[in-house]
């Protein structure tokens, strides 16, 4: 089954949500460097890592969410696309409460709780990247029907 959203011959869903999960889970190490340090900074760096992380999560779920909805009903890859959407939705709430938390002095050495909330999130987030590497190389969602290693370049 191909994507429904396409970015260049690509489903739109993977490419994007490479950007959040990449601030999400570099604001939980700059938690533990400003933890480490005296240097505010890193703490500062996190919250608006975590702020865009937030945001451009919401965003991947869009065409997320479309794909979703496209997969036949009563199938594994319907289940699993269910899981996979929930699992990121709860690390996405996660972080935007562990924001909410530090929003009055983001440059402070967060509290434990907030820090806290950012490990399992990255935890969860695993998860839940897990089930969608299942939902691609697994049962091929998103994947072009003409696929194959010697297929053409996707923008001929």
């Amino acid at each position: 089954m191909e994507s429904r959203v396409r970015i260049l011959g690509h489903g739109a869903h993977p490419i994007l949500i490479v950007f959040p999960l990449g601030l999400l889970t570099t604001s939980l190490i700059f938690d533990v460097a400003r933890i480490m340090s005296d240097n505010s900074q890193w703490a500062f760096a996190a919250y608006w890592m975590i702020a865009a992380g937030v945001v451009g999560g919401l965003v991947a779920a869009v065409p997320g969410l479309m794909d979703w909805l496209s997969i036949p009903a009563g199938t594994r890859a319907k289940k699993i696309g269910l899981f996979h959407a929930v699992t990121n939705v709860i690390v996405l709430m996660l972080f935007a409460i562990g924001w909410w938390m530090r929003r009055s002095m983001p440059e402070y050495v967060p509290d434990v709780s907030a820090v806290a909330l950012s490990a399992i999130a990255v935890v969860l987030a695993m998860v839940g990247g897990w089930l969608g590497g299942e939902l691609v190389e697994r049962l091929g969602v998103s994947v072009h029907p003409d696929a194959h290693l010697n297929a053409p370049s996707s923008l001929s």
